[in-house]
């Protein structure tokens, strides 16, 4: 029978600690309210995972990091190595157009970022099915948990930072005045180079997230980044109502006491 549950009475944390001690080898499927991920673990190591419908598949992890375009992908899901994993990360390789290091430092990325995901996740409900394991045809890599933990621990209180910093996603970038010479004085990566590439006031940060395959606490690193260089700022995106925050206050109707009040507050200010 599955252990299973919820995440608001056990929390991700808690079932990698439990898994990593108990020395569990099975999968955990986790539903959250919008999505669906599993891990597999083998001796309490995590091995495979998969997000929503991308199925885990070599193709959609080496998607996910950019190392396949669009049109790549496509081509590579018409040839019969595409249903091996194996066969075609072997494919790959002796065509020189991947290293196996490069396919498995895909793996581990694409793994790290889907469980640090899923450590911001409070809702949803969980399983795990001990002794199911991938299919023979994945590539599996081992990860320590007590690492993937910690890590994952540190992320959560710069995410809670950072979600105070920028808590709506839902607003778009605008840049400052003469955004190009101050980018000149800043080193920016390829990832912050990317989003700089979006920003735009049609564009909300979660459709920049999306296009670029970023997570939301990595967004929101690179943004809040950006606006202390002073080479962004926040504001609504171009044709959406504003929210009741940005919403202008209107001057509650004076009464005749209430203008008294006022008068004899103000002159009361002006003789301090």
């Amino acid at each position: 029978m599955a252990l299973q549950g919820n995440l608001r009475d056990f929390s991700v944390t808690k079932l990698l600690n439990l898994i990593h001690i108990a020395k569990k080898s099975g999968t955990l499927t986790i539903q959250g309210p919008n999505e669906l991920a599993s891990l597999a673990f083998l001796d309490g190591k995590l091995i495979y995972g998969q997000r929503g419908d991308e199925g885990g598949r070599l193709i959609s992890v080496l998607r996910y990091n950019q190392q396949l375009t669009e049109e790549q992908a496509q081509s590579l899901q018409q040839r019969p190595e595409a249903a091996n994993d194996k066969e075609l990360g072997l494919l790959l390789i002796h065509a020189n157009y991947l290293t196996q290091q490069a396919i498995l430092q895909a793996l581990h990325k694409y793994l790290n970022d889907l469980v640090f995901r899923l450590f911001t996740w409070s809702e949803g409900v969980f399983q795990f099915y001990v002794g199911i394991l991938p299919p023979d045809d994945r590539i599996t890599v081992r990860i320590d948990l007590e690492n993937l933990i910690m890590e994952g621990a540190r992320r959560m209180r710069e995410f809670e930072q950072l979600q105070e910093e920028i808590p709506n996603l839902d607003l778009a970038l605008k840049f400052t005045d003469r955004p190009d010479a101050r980018l000149r004085n800043i080193n920016l990566s390829v990832e912050e180079w990317r989003v700089v590439s979006y920003i735009s006031p049609k564009n909300t940060m979660r459709q920049i997230a999306r296009a670029n395959r970023l997570s939301e606490i990595d967004l929101r690193r690179i943004v809040y980044g950006l606006m202390q260089a002073g080479v962004v700022e926040i504001l609504l995106p171009e044709g959406m109502p504003p929210p009741p925050a940005f919403a202008k206050i209107q001057p509650m109707p004076k009464t005749a006491e209430q203008a008294g009040l006022i008068r004899r507050l103000a002159e009361r200010i002006r003789s301090l």
